[in-house]
Formats: structure tokens, sequence, C-alpha cells
């Protein structure tokens, strides 16, 4: 499952959308020119782009993919890295024991790779090596969970959990704006890891704008299907009556949706969490409960492996002013509804 940094540290870091992120890097790997004031092309200074340029090594290193978005993770930082002509990936199996993952890592730091990108089972229990790494020259971009020191990366790159249950409750707050005495229900994920406090926090701080809502119910669920079923069923049956449902997690809500249909019920609207492929596809259908998706983008890994090329090359991102890449980027946690689903999909994660 996923964790990122708190959400005040979240809110202060630079935010960006998944359409906008691509935009950014799009702009810093696919151009080096700037026009300058008589409209002239010039060369950029400095800022990674497509042509091969200095060979750079990356090691990769994530926990073991056992959840949709977790392979999802994988295969973009596989593919973006094929991409590319100058860069090498070194990628470990992953784990989620965090002794094994700590030893991936070593393993990559004595091959001497140029660059590490990092997502940690556990972030507090890998910052020593993230700090080994470090210490001996190898920059490291951090992905998604975060680290319990900023020495022990050069740059972190992740989702808004924060930002998801924000955009979640607003999103249903604004649908029912108009019903009297309106009701939610709340299916959410680990309780004992942040990133599901987070998520909550940033729900009910959207919901405190609509005084007309009250949330009646919450469960918390494990991210998976047999988890969701079953305590999708436990809030069904406590509530007969309710107006909408958010779930954190779309591989958890194939198995709320399973207890829904057997339930028979269809008197609500449900958003789910992450972006998975199979959601939007039903969110396009528009044939069930189902109305929206806050996305969780798994696309941020293509975008760890773009700034560890630019790390390794010692150059920039293009379309900022500053010659080194930003310490932190927190991506946008957009609402995915039929009106934009199509725009989305390619990013989807099965």
């Amino acid at each position: 499952m996923r964790d990122a940094k708190s959400s005040a540290t979240s809110r202060r870091n630079l935010l960006l959308g998944t359409a906008a992120a691509g935009a950014l890097f799009a702009a810093g790997c696919t151009s080096n020119e700037n026009n300058d004031s008589d409209g002239n092309s010039e060369p950029a200074a400095n800022t990674a782009d497509d042509k091969p340029g200095k060979e750079v090594t990356i090691g990769f290193a994530g926990p073991q993919a056992d959840h949709g978005w977790l392979n999802a993770i994988n295969e973009q930082a596989k593919r973006r890295a094929k991409e590319y002509q100058d860069v090498t990936l070194e990628s470990t199996e992953g784990s989620n024991d965090t002794a094994q993952q700590i030893g991936q890592i070593e393993t990559l730091i004595n091959k001497k790779v140029d660059v590490l990108v990092i997502l940690p089972a556990d972030g507090k229990a890998l910052t020593q090596v993230g700090l080994k790494a470090m210490r001996a020259g190898i920059p490291v971009v951090n992905l998604d969970r975060v680290f319990a020191s900023a020495q022990a990366y050069r740059c972190w790159i992740g989702g808004d959990n924060y930002g998801m249950g924000l955009n979640a409750g607003h999103y249903i707050g604004e649908r029912l704006k108009g019903k009297k005495n309106a009701k939610v229900i709340e299916l959410a994920g680990i309780d004992n890891l942040e990133l599901t406090r987070q998520r909550t926090a940033g729900f009910d701080a959207a919901l405190k704008n609509y005084p007309n809502i009250e949330k009646v119910g919450r469960q918390a669920a494990e991210f998976t299907v047999e988890s969701g079923q079953s305590k999708m069923a436990q809030l069904l049956q406590a509530h007969s009556r309710f107006d909408a449902l958010w779930n954190h997690d779309d591989d958890q809500g194939v198995g709320a949706e399973r207890a829904i249909k057997q339930a028979g019920r269809d008197d609500f609207l449900m958003v789910g969490g992450a972006g998975a492929k199979r959601a939007m596809d039903t969110i396009k259908a528009d044939n069930t409960v189902l109305k929206a998706t806050v996305l969780y983008p798994p696309t941020m890994a293509a975008s760890a492996i773009d700034l560890a090329r630019a790390l390794g090359q010692g150059k920039g991102v293009g379309g900022l002013a500053e010659l080194e890449i930003p310490a932190s980027l927190t991506l946008y946690s957009a609402v995915v509804t039929k009106d934009n689903v199509d725009e989305y999909l390619p990013t989807g994660f099965s």
C-alpha cells in the first residue's frame, strides 16, 4: 500500500497535476531550445532532453508488487527507462521484508549505480540505507513513501493523500449540495498507515464546507478485494440509507462493488481512489453506482526515472528557471468522472 508525507508538508510542496507534470517533464525531456527576446531558438540552459547524453545507470528498488498500483509503479519505471538510449536500469525483485529490501539496495550501492530510485516498503525503516547511499555519493530519488530524514534523499516525488481525501470530499459535497440531511459513509484503507489517516483527514475537512452533509459510518479495510467486500457488507447492513460512499482504493473497491451488487443497492453514488483502469471503464459505462475515482498516479515512477536521469547527467528540468531539479514534487489528485475519463484512461492501471 502507499504512503507519503504529512498533509502539512504535502501542501507546502510544489503541486503538479498529472497533465501538468507530464507537460513539465515533456518540456524537460523533449526540448533543448528556448526562444530569446527576438523569437529565435537557442539551446536551453543545462536541461535534460530526449537526445542521448551521458550514460546513466539507475538503480530501482521498490516493494513487492502485490497490489495493482504497485505493479503499475514497477511497469511505469521500466517502460520509461527503455525510452532512453542512455539509461541502464538495474531493478531489484522487490520485497515487503524490510531487511531484504535493505539488502537489495545495498547491493545496488555496491554496484556503484549513478542514481537510486527507491520506493521503500517502510520509509522510516529504510532511512538509514537512504543515508548510506547519499553518503556514498549516490543521489536518491525517494518515491512516494518518504524517508524519516530529508538527508536520505536528494528529491522526493509522490502523491498527495490529504489532497486525495479533500478532492473526494469536495466532489461528493458538490453532488449533494442541494440535498437536505445528506449522509455519507467511508470505506478507508489500513488505519495504522499514515496515508489512510491523511485521506480521512482531507475528506473530513472537505465535508465541513457542506453543513447539509453528515458522515454517518466508516470502516477500515486492507486494500484487498476480500476486505473491501466484507467491510462494505458491514456498512450496508448498518446503514439502510445513505447518499454517497468514498472508497479509498480501487482494488478493494472491486470487493465493495460485489457487496453492493449482492445487496441490490443502487440508491447512492460511489467515489473510488487511485485510478484503476477497471474503475475508469466502469465510470465511462456509467451503469453502476461508481461515478468517479480520485487519482493517486503511478506515473510518478516514470517521472522519478526522468528526475534520476537528469540528476545523473547533472542537469535540470525544462520549464523551470532553476539549474537543479526540485527537492520535492507532489502530484495532484485529479477527480476522474465520465466527463474527463477519456483523458485519464491511458494512465489507468490493471
